[in-house]
């Protein structure tokens, strides 16, 4: 099957959509929230912004995940370094002792490769109907002047727009420096991960729900954030460290 860095998703006319942080190998977490939220795998579906693995307790279940079909992950920038660490040492080192890649050395020679063939198929953006809209996801930013179809045709082609996509932290910076940033065209909301925040932020048409799920050092993170998305827009949070959940309007 031919990859394609896009997929569209059309309206969950029967059950709930939702798009769910950085999980960062916290798996037990995420299926802590799902159980409270009385998730209905026929029915739902849940969308993630991608970093799926590294730093936490449980990174090796990420192809258990990938494989149900009601959970649908872009890919993150440590997705990309899993992938590239096969090619350079460089990356291998950097990876596994600097970016929380460490689990990897534990996992079987056997597995490494059945790993690498679910995560190399990941799109880098998705885009999905519901009754707020169409809902853009990405994992960490899109340039600014770029509408939303431009930016999704470019992914295609262009190496550089999946490097902004999977790294760039230009626009939340812009935004930490003038308190606003502009909007893109052509989509109605992108959620975004990649830059751990101590609550959701909505700016302009994008939300932020990156906020630390595996970094529990830090008192200010901890938490495992899933914005639901359709039918209505509600924010969902579990804090990993305490194991209590929060429900606010989106």
């Amino acid at each position: 099957m031919c990859y394609t860095p896009f997929k569209f998703f059309g309206k969950n006319s029967n059950g709930r959509d939702f798009v769910v942080g950085d999980i960062h190998g916290s798996f037990s977490a995420f299926e802590q929230m799902l159980q409270r939220l009385a998730f209905d795998r026929s029915r739902d579906r849940v969308f993630s912004v991608g970093d799926l693995i590294d730093r936490g307790q449980e990174s090796h279940r990420v192809i258990e995940f990938l494989n149900y079909d009601w959970f649908h992950a872009i890919m993150g920038n440590h997705e990309r370094m899993l992938l590239d660490s096969e090619y350079s040492q460089a990356v291998l080192e950097n990876w596994t002792r600097y970016n929380g890649g460490a689990w990897w050395r534990q996992v079987p020679e056997n597995m490494r490769p059945r790993i690498r063939n679910v995560v190399e198929k990941l799109p880098l953006a998705f885009e999905v109907s519901t009754a707020n809209g169409h809902i853009g996801i990405v994992h960490a930013d899109i340039p600014t002047g770029i509408p939303w179809h431009q930016f999704i045709r470019t992914l295609e082609a262009d190496p550089d727009m999946e490097e902004y996509a999977l790294w760039s932290r230009n626009r939340y910076k812009h935004f930490k420096m003038m308190g606003r940033t502009v909007p893109v065209e052509g989509i109605d909301l992108v959620v975004f991960g990649h830059t751990p925040v101590s609550k959701p932020l909505r700016t302009a048409n994008f939300y932020y729900i990156d906020t630390g799920a595996s970094l529990l050092d830090d008192r200010s993170l901890g938490k495992l954030t899933m914005l639901q998305i359709q039918p209505v827009m509600t924010l969902h949070q579990f804090n990993v460290r305490t194991e209590t959940e929060e429900h606010t309007p989106a």
